[in-house]
């Protein structure tokens, strides 16, 4: 894979990889921003830190048809994350869609020679390697704790979190962005009386 051409610009990074891949849209100061409008931006998206957890030693080909299957998967995600927060069932074309791109690949299982359970995930073009894993990663995590899956509270912001706080309080996809905006609008609504 071929080095990054400059660093992630992106506000929120480190969340699971599902959750990542929709965090390469968000709002800057200058209005929407898409890390994967471009080959470069999906080069940086690759050499993060939760894509090249997933993938391991997968080198993922930086180009169009791998673009293309991540805007697809995207898309996909963006609509079950939106059925998470409403607490409702996937629509069965949302379903359908994810679907789509986990029939590209599978896990095989082993018995490995040392007598212990090997996995490796094979994939029918390696193209479909960051999709594919970051659709396994959703399911993961509404395995897991799917009402841990959240937008951020900022009505502005279009960003998505997996709650991991202790309580399962967290609003904010971040206290240094949107947590601190929200509460300098409250502090100043006190003060002024609006």
């Amino acid at each position: 894979m071929p080095n990054p051409p400059g660093p992630d610009p992106r506000p929120l990074t480190g969340e699971p990889l599902a959750l990542d891949l929709l965090n390469t849209r968000w709002i800057g100061a200058e209005g929407p921003r898409d890390l994967l409008e471009s080959e470069d931006g999906l080069a940086i998206w690759l050499n993060s830190e939760p894509v090249r957890t997933h993938t391991g030693p997968l080198a993922p080909p930086v180009g169009r048809a791998t673009l293309d299957r991540l805007l697809e998967t995207r898309t996909a995600l963006g609509a079950l994350a939106a059925s998470a927060t409403r607490q409702e069932p996937a629509a069965p074309a949302t379903a359908a869609a994810l679907n789509e791109v986990l029939s590209h690949g599978r896990i095989r299982r082993t018995l490995g020679a040392d007598g212990l359970p090997e996995s490796a995930v094979e994939l029918d073009d390696p193209a479909w390697g960051p999709a594919w894993y970051a659709a396994d990663n959703w399911l993961h995590l509404v395995a897991d704790r799917p009402d841990r899956i959240r937008p951020c509270a900022n009505d502005a912001c279009v960003l998505h979190f997996y709650d991991i706080s202790k309580n399962g309080t967290r609003r904010w996809c971040s206290m240094a962005g949107c947590g601190n905006r929200a509460k300098a609008q409250r502090h100043y609504a006190r003060r002024t009386g609006a």
